[in-house]
């Protein structure tokens, strides 16, 4: 029997449509996608760079620590995943390429490949670092929450914040001029 709720992205997707969503995932990449290896070689600055990129570009729907627990990924359907868990890390890189690069349909991952921004190796490194996810320091979010892109507020808080230390009155053009 149908219920009334409609097909709301706000309920949580049962045990059966998470089992076909990952179905669904696993046969839209191309058996030649999974066998791909990364060319780029997992160092301390591929890691770095790709830090940064995931900082800017994706935490915004998987955090900085891959868990999904940003309010945009929470609201999306199905919600991001948790991509320190084996149904991200049991990937093949080949896989994780290739959904970066051509996204998920009838999800919100979109195709990141064909940019202007965001090239083949952006994803290989990319890559790299969701593999590091499961061992993602404090430092090292940390420092992503500096490169993490800021909205209209925390960009007014820190335009004050920069006045205030540099002795000038942040309060000056707010109140205006009185008049006698």
């Amino acid at each position: 029997m149908l219920n009334n709720r409609g097909f709301s992205a706000s309920e949580a997707p049962g045990r059966l449509e998470t089992w076909i969503a990952r179905a669904a995932r696993s046969a839209a990449l191309p058996s030649d996608a999974r066998v791909r290896t990364n060319p780029l070689p997992n160092n301390p600055e591929v890691l770095t760079e790709a830090r940064a990129h995931w900082a800017d570009h994706c935490a915004g729907c998987h955090s900085n620590d891959g868990s999904g627990d940003a309010m945009l990924g929470k609201r999306t359907y199905p919600p991001a995943p948790d991509m320190r868990l084996p149904a991200t890390q049991q990937m093949t890189d080949g896989e994780l390429f290739y959904i970066i690069q051509n996204g998920i349909r009838l999800t919100a991952m979109p195709a990141w490949g064909g940019g202007s921004s965001h090239d083949e190796e952006d994803s290989w490194k990319l890559v790299h670092f969701i593999r590091h996810l499961p061992q993602l320091t404090a430092a090292e979010r940390k420092e992503m929450e500096k490169l993490n892109p800021k909205g209209p507020d925390d960009l007014k808080e820190e335009e004050e914040e920069r006045k205030f230390l540099k002795g000038e009155d942040t309060h000056e053009a707010e109140v205006g001029h009185h008049h006698h």
